[in-house]
Order: structure tokens, then C-alpha cells, then sequence
């Protein structure tokens, strides 16, 4: 195969996602720590198949066309630290073969070099020993041999791959904790299934999805109440030729505006997506239709949505007014108990999340824009969560919008409580980064394999006592 077009592509994303799919379980075991806390398999799992999923409704035949589709649709669903690193790298990956209309071998090792490049520059502190290692060694080494020798497509991918394996046995030596625990990096493993699943389309051997068990993997939804219901409505509509000459965002906006509240829109190009809470969907629809085609839409009750849940009679605390508000604060946790308690102190709104299901940027975004305050503070309170945070805000670039990076519950609740509405908003920052760095939580959690951590002996199925995030003890 000497040329990858349109239809290849995306046949080629999709026995990508379908091998991380059926492997994400044995991705998320592979922790730098021996504890049950792994979800990178998950996360890159949902990001790339939210990816593939809007590039396989892409009918376009230009090959750079759905790309920029599949890398917007990592963008908006990249959940956790690997789901946003997946998704810088295929945005690189984008900008390279975005005029293309079909890849030949050193077209792909261009854009995979590129890839790299935008990824580091994504990463505040970039650790060598990680995915972006794995894709740093494997894409400068295809590079200069596609400049060096003749290769077909197939011939590239293979090369690209057997680097990046390369590279990923190489991570223990890289990354100290990986070697004492006897693991490879997890990112850089998820991220060589997804290649291998490219290789394997184009020898002619796609993989399928195999079955995954109901519950297995769901999306994460976030917790909201309204002051208003309705129909959540939304829809993507790709503009025909005189759309485009006729579609104007912000007339667009004003003319949704009428009709709803909590409005999204985002354009790129031809793609417009508006996501807007309606009594009218139907006229909501009729406005998006005067400029294209539905390329996707949903609609959903909201009104029979709470009816349900006012059935379930334990106390829910109400969400703040919000509109006369100078500052609002969005904190992420899993669980009603936890949610009732951050809305008891002074938070807004409380995104479900947590360690094993991390919100994804569209979360941040459909949530902030229910928000109406000049300032929108994220407490993330983990880890995993802060890179989608930081993706939402660089996205809505008109908002103000603070990430104060708390990354356990505790610290959550910490910069909560130090929060005062009575003061400047810069005193209120540091007051929160103040309370934050004084924070000390533990936790018990269990081995999930046989290791040695700091002198510390764990046998598998152990308690194990954390402070800090580091092991203190086992038993």
C-alpha cells in the first residue's frame, strides 16, 4: 500500500480504537504504584473511541477533513492526563496532513513527528519514561529513516511501531519508579496498542471490538440541577457551501440565546456544535438547519429527568443562585454524599468524577457555561483531572477561568471552606493555594500485585496505608 486515503484513514482509527478498546482493562493494571487506582487504559480508551466516533460520521472524501474532525473529537473528549496527551498528539498529528488527501509513508512520519512536538509543548513538566517518550524515540527514528529509504505506507507504520516498542521497554531504565514496581509505562503501552491496531488494518487483519460487559465503560456525566427545565438539546451541522458564506457565529449565538440558556457553541471550519437547554428544541433545530446538514443530534428530557430524581426523597442541598455572583466554584468528586457536602460550602456546581472516571473536557465546558460569574474557579481534587481542567479553560478563552490544582478530595474541601465571597479575588486565590499546601490526607487501599516500594514488602490482596499519595505502610 504506496498511498492511505479518506476511507482508509478512518478504517485504520477504528481497529486503532477497537484494539485499545479490548485491551484497556489490561492498560489500566499496569500502575506506577501496586494499587487499583489505574484508569489510563480507560482514559485513553474513551478519548480515542470519542475521537473515531466523529471521524467515522464524517462522509467527507478529503482525508485531511477527517482528521481535523477525529482530533476535535479527542479534544472535547479527552478525559484524564493520558486522554488529554492522546488528544495533543493527534492534534499535531492534524496540522501536519490537514491539506492532504491521501498519506504516503513520509507524510506520516512528518505528522507523527509532529505530533511529538505539539505533545511536548502541551506538557507543563514533560517526564521522560512516559507515552511522550515512547513517542518522542519512535517518531525521530522513523523520520530519518523514511528520509533515508524508499516506504510504502505499511512498511512505515511497521518501522514506527517496532521503535516505539523499543522505546517502551526502555522506560523502566527511564523512569525509576516503573523498574522497581517491574511495569512499562502504561501510556506508552495504550499508545502502542493504538499503532499496533493501525498496522493491523493496513496488512489487511483490522480488529474488531470485541464484547465488553454492560457497565464496563460509560461515559461520565455531570451533576447538575436547573433552575429551568426542558429539553437538553444538541447537534453538530456540517455548513453547505452557502452556509458558510451566510453563517455568522455570534447572530448565530444571539438567535439561541432567545430560545434557552446554558449555551455552547463551538465552529471550526465547515463544523458547527450547539449544545442549548430549550423549551423549543424543534426551533432550535430549524435555526441550525438553514445552514447544513445535521451531522448528529440529541435531544433530551429534562423535565421527566428530574421528576425521577425527585422521587428519591434524601436530602439534596439546592445550588446557589448564581447570577449575582462575582465568582463561581466548580469542584469535581464522586458520590451524593460528597456532591450535597461541596454544594453545602461554597461551590456551584459539582462535576461526578473521580480516581476510575475521569470528566472529560466537554464536562468542564457544558458545565462552565451554566456558570454566569465573571470568575469560575475548577478544583479538579485529583491528579488525573487537572490536564482536562487546563484543556476547558484554554478552549474558553473568553471566560476567566482559574484552575486551582487540588488533587485530593481533602484539598477540595479545603480551598471550599477557605474561600470568602467578601474579598478580592486574588486574596481569595492565595487564601485557597494557602489552605491547599497545608493539607495532609491518608488513605487505605489495597495491592493488586507482588512488589517492593521503598523497603516497604506488599504481597497482593495487602491493605495498604497512604499518606500523601506515598506508602507508608502494608498488612
Amino acid at each position: 500500500m504506496n498511498k492511505l486515503n479518506a476511507q482508509g484513514f478512518k478504517a485504520m482509527l477504528e481497529s486503532g480504537a477497537n484494539h485499545l478498546t479490548n485491551r484497556y482493562r489490561e492498560i489500566d493494571q499496569l500502575n506506577v504504584f501496586p494499587v487499583p487506582d489505574g484508569d489510563t487504559g480507560t482514559n485513553m480508551s474513551l478519548t480515542f473511541s470519542a475521537g473515531v466516533k466523529d471521524a467515522l460520521a464524517n462522509r467527507a472524501d478529503h482525508l485531511g477533513e477527517v482528521s481535523k474532525t477525529f482530533s476535535r473529537g479527542l479534544l472535547m473528549g479527552a478525559r484524564g492526563n493520558s486522554g488529554v496527551i492522546l488528544s495533543q498528539i493527534f492534534r499535531g498529528f492534524t496540522n501536519s496532513v490537514v491539506d492532504k488527501t491521501e498519506l504516503n509513508a513520509l507524510d506520516i512520519a512528518l505528522a507523527f513527528d509532529e505530533g511529538k512536538r505539539v505533545a511536548y509543548k502541551a506538557v507543563m513538566r514533560p517526564v521522560e519514561g512516559t507515552i511522550l517518550t515512547v513517542l518522542r524515540m519512535a517518531a525521530e527514528a522513523t523520520l530519518t529513516h523514511a528520509n533515508d529509504h524508499e516506504m510504502n505506507v505499511i512498511e512505515v507504520m511497521d518501522y514506527f511501531l517496532n521503535q516505539a516498542n523499543i522505546a517502551l521497554e526502555k522506560t523502566p531504565e527511564m523512569l525509576p519508579v516503573l523498574k522497581e514496581v517491574g511495569v512499562v509505562d502504561s501510556g506508552g503501552y495504550g499508545f502502542t496498542t493504538i499503532i499496533e491496531g493501525f498496522k493491523s488494518y493496513l496488512i489487511g487483519e483490522p480488529i474488531v471490538a470485541l464484547a465488553v460487559k454492560t457497565g464496563d465503560q460509560q461515559a461520565v456525566q455531570a451533576s447538575f440541577d436547573h433552575e429551568e427545565f426542558g429539553y437538553c438539546t444538541e447537534f453538530i451541522v456540517r455548513l453547505d457551501e452557502s452556509g458558510q458564506r451566510r453563517f455568522n457565529e455570534d447572530k448565530f449565538k444571539a438567535q439561541l440565546e432567545e430560545l434557552g440558556d446554558s449555551l455552547v457553541v463551538v465552529q471550526d471550519e465547515d463544523i458547527v456544535k450547539v449544545h442549548v437547554h430549550t423549551l423549543t428544541p424543534g426551533d432550535a433545530l430549524n435555526l441550525g438547519q438553514r445552514y447544513g446538514e445535521f451531522v448528529k443530534l440529541k435531544i433530551e428530557n429534562m423535565s421527566e429527568q428530574h421528576a425521577a430524581i425527585l422521587v428519591d426523597e434524601a436530602k439534596i442541598y439546592d445550588e446557589p443562585e448564581q447570577q449575582d455572583k462575582a465568582v463561581n466554584i466548580i469542584s469535581v468528586c464522586a458520590g451524593d454524599g460528597l456532591r450535597d457536602y461541596f454544594l453545602s460550602l461554597n461551590c456551584d456546581k459539582v462535576i461526578s468524577g473521580g480516581q476510575t472516571m475521569n470528566p472529560s473536557t466537554t464536562d468542564f465546558v457544558e458545565t462552565i457555561s451554566e456558570l454566569k460569574a465573571e470568575t469560575i474557579i475548577i478544583l479538579p481534587n485529583n491528579s488525573n483531572i487537572v490536564m482536562a481542567a487546563k484543556q476547558a479553560r484554554d478552549l474558553l478563552e473568553d471566560r476567566n477561568i482559574v484552575v486551582l490544582e487540588t488533587t485530593s478530595i481533602a484539598q477540595g474541601v479545603a480551598a471550599s471552606i477557605a474561600f470568602n465571597p467578601m474579598v478580592e479575588l486574588d486574596e481569595n486565590l492565595e487564601n485557597m493555594q494557602e489552605a491547599v499546601d497545608h493539607v495532609i490526607s491518608g488513605q487505605i487501599t489495597y495491592a493488586i500485585k507482588d512488589t517492593s516500594i521503598d523497603g516497604i514488602e506488599i504481597t497482593k490482596d495487602d491493605y495498604m496505608a497512604m499518606m500523601n499519595k506515598k506508602i507508608v505502610g502494608s498488612i
